[in-house]
């Protein structure tokens, strides 16, 4: 499968793999900020991207960012739709404790690509009983 991006700015780069078998493809800023300890900020990637019909990209975390600073993606995962033609941007939020400075083509985030099943909508007046019924958030128990 290709996936074509387009730069709409020159110093844009192109996501990359760092190693064979990854998930996921490094993104990186084309801006250089700070993010204060509890803030968020759209960080600029520079990019468009033509997804394939059928397919989504996801916009994630990175684990060493969020172990390290507390940086992560707010809205994890970030859904990219496959109509979506705009700059991919990525918002971060820093629970860290100290001011997060992103440089420029710093690795801010990683995308995988996916497909994305659409599910046909439809309405009924009946729902069938489960073991877990309305069992929702806790009902596993904490250990």
């Amino acid at each position: 499968m290709k996936v074509k991006f387009r730069r709409i700015d020159p110093s844009a780069e192109l996501p990359t793999y760092a190693h064979p078998g990854d998930a996921g493809m490094d993104i990186r800023s084309i801006e250089e900020l700070t993010i204060e300890p509890g803030a968020r900020a759209l960080v600029h990637t520079g990019l468009v991207m033509v997804l394939p019909p059928g397919y989504e990209a996801q916009v994630r975390p990175r684990s060493g960012l969020a172990l390290k600073n507390g940086v992560t993606v707010l809205n994890t995962p970030g859904t990219i739709d496959e109509g979506y033609r705009g700059e991919i941007g990525v918002i971060l939020a820093n629970f860290g404790s100290e001011p997060f400075k992103v440089e420029k083509g710093a690795k801010i985030a990683q995308m995988v690509i996916a497909p994305c099943t659409r599910a046909e909508i439809v309405e009924t007046d009946e729902v069938d009983d489960t073991v877990r019924g309305t069992g929702g958030f806790g009902s596993s128990g904490l250990s």
